[in-house]
């Protein structure tokens, strides 16, 4: 392995081997010659004069490119789809003729885009349920364990641990559909011709209308795609990519607002990502437990959401039937955003499946929290001992905020129960009053909510996709 070049950290260190096979050369050009054959085989069928010799030879060799004699032919011609032509008819030599007839280089570039970005997002989509099913055996277990809930990132009601789980699934529900929303309705190019009027197919089947839509249909039927797009320019619009790069941001956006989390909650101490037996969280400070993976799904995540704009920028500046200027940035944003929504994804299964959680942790933050929270429940005590409620409302507002400086200020445990117990003016005792602080009372239908989702949701989510879904990707470091 040469050191001296640079190398995409989303191939060596992030993305999946199969991800990384669907944007390879191999896959792409493999994926050309079989567009070619298609086009061949449809012009064939509808009356064009091509050699059934010329079929079979291009049959045979789909898979076996020369990459350097295509690299030589390109130093030649400036061109890349043409010296992909040259070396497909140097080993289809019947079919050499008749490699492209009446095509413009976008029909073998944005129909095998079309194809790599529609297989991309079934690979993602079988990592989207992969992390659900994850997910929903972590809801399952915690499904009824409270613990604080926040908004404005400052304690409020209970939760539980499996209801804020559901959360997480809820985005990656919202996300799947999307997802299976672009496979339904992606086309295909088709056979569109030069600036997208079709005029060269028309010219050669003679004039006939019919037989252009008729190959049109044909080369999507062959290439496994129900339709292609109904008019286009030269290329397809731009749109379309922008479509799935808005797709993939989402899915990022989703995981990581779930890595955002988790790094709080590990800051907490409640609940922490899996930690490797040898792993080191730190090279000066031995003792740490750093939450590098989900750090890592937000690094990459701001990176899938940078390419979801630009994909955008680059369909407002194709003037026309097509500018070349959306060429260069297509060939890196497309695949890398492919790769680093794989590796988010991987990532976030793997931390799913082995979250750490600690309950005790939870429970001494709650009990900081609770007498806070169970200041309405107080009020009603101090009402059914006999006494008013506003002034009942009172003492507790006072003592409260004493409790709370105490502890800001003096570190001590929150005391409010006590407080109130040593004032003559609050008719309950401390056992009455801390017998109403089960934090179970606390989490309203959370424990519920879990079980319904789970069922009316997740479940036939999980069982369309099969009993278990591909085996975990190993992360990387």
């Amino acid at each position: 392995m040469s050191h001296d070049t640079y190398r995409s950290p989303l191939a060596e260190r992030y993305a999946s081997q199969a991800m990384l096979t669907l944007f390879s050369p191999q896959t792409r050009h493999g994926l050309w010659r079989r567009l070619w054959l298609a086009l061949a085989e449809s012009e064939r069928e509808l009356g064009i004069a091509i050699p059934e010799e010329a079929i079979v030879q291009m049959r045979g060799h789909l898979d076996d490119i020369d990459f350097a004699a295509v690299a030589e032919y390109e130093r030649r011609f400036r061109h890349d789809v043409m010296a992909h032509v040259h070396a497909f008819g140097d080993v289809a030599p019947a079919a050499r003729g008749v490699i492209h007839l009446g095509a413009t280089s976008c029909f073998v570039t944005d129909n095998g885009d079309l194809i790599q970005m529609r297989r991309g997002l079934e690979l993602l989509r079988g990592r989207v349920v992969a992390v659900i099913r994850a997910l929903e055996a972590f809801a399952r277990t915690w499904r009824d364990l409270p613990t604080l809930g926040y908004t404005h990132l400052q304690s409020a009601q209970l939760t539980t641990v499996g209801k804020r789980a559901t959360l997480w699934m809820q985005d990656l529900v919202l996300d799947l559909a999307d997802l299976d929303h672009r496979l339904v309705t992606l086309p295909l190019r088709g056979v569109k011709g030069t600036t997208g009027t079709q005029a060269s197919f028309l010219e050669l089947l003679g004039g006939d209308h019919a037989k252009v839509r008729a190959l049109d249909a044909a080369v999507c039927q062959r290439m496994g795609v129900a339709h292609s797009i109904p008019v286009s320019g030269q290329t397809y619009s731009r749109k379309l990519d922008a479509h799935v790069m808005d797709l993939l941001a989402g899915i990022a956006t989703s995981a990581a607002k779930f890595a955002s989390d988790m790094r709080m909650l590990q800051s907490f101490g409640e609940i922490e990502e899996p930690f490797g037996k040898e792993q080191i969280g730190s090279s000066a400070m031995a003792y740490k437990r750093n939450p590098m993976r989900s750090e890592r799904i937000n690094s990459l995540a701001r990176f899938v959401q940078t390419i979801a704009g630009t994909a955008n920028q680059t369909h407002q500046v194709q003037y026309f039937e097509r500018t070349l200027d959306d060429s260069a940035i297509r060939r890196l944003t497309i695949p890398e955003a492919f790769l680093a929504t794989d590796a988010i994804l991987i990532l976030m299964e793997n931390v799913a499946s082995g979250l750490e959680v600690h309950p005790a942790r939870i429970a001494a933050r709650i009990a900081e929290e609770l007498p806070f929270m169970a200041t309405e429940s107080l009020i009603v005590q101090a009402v059914k001992a006999g006494g008013d409620r506003q002034e009942a409302h009172e003492v507790i507002r006072r003592h409260s905020i004493e409790a709370a400086r105490a502890m800001k200020d003096q570190g001590v445990a929150n005391d409010l129960l006590d407080r109130l117990a040593a004032d003559p003016a609050f008719p309950v005792s401390v056992d009455a009053m801390r017998a109403t602080l089960e934090p179970s009372r606390f989490i309203g239908r959370a424990a519920a909510q879990v079980d319904d989702f789970l069922t009316e949701v997740i479940g036939p989510i999980l069982v369309a996709a099969g009993e278990s879904g591909p085996a975990p990707e190993a992360v990387r470091v």
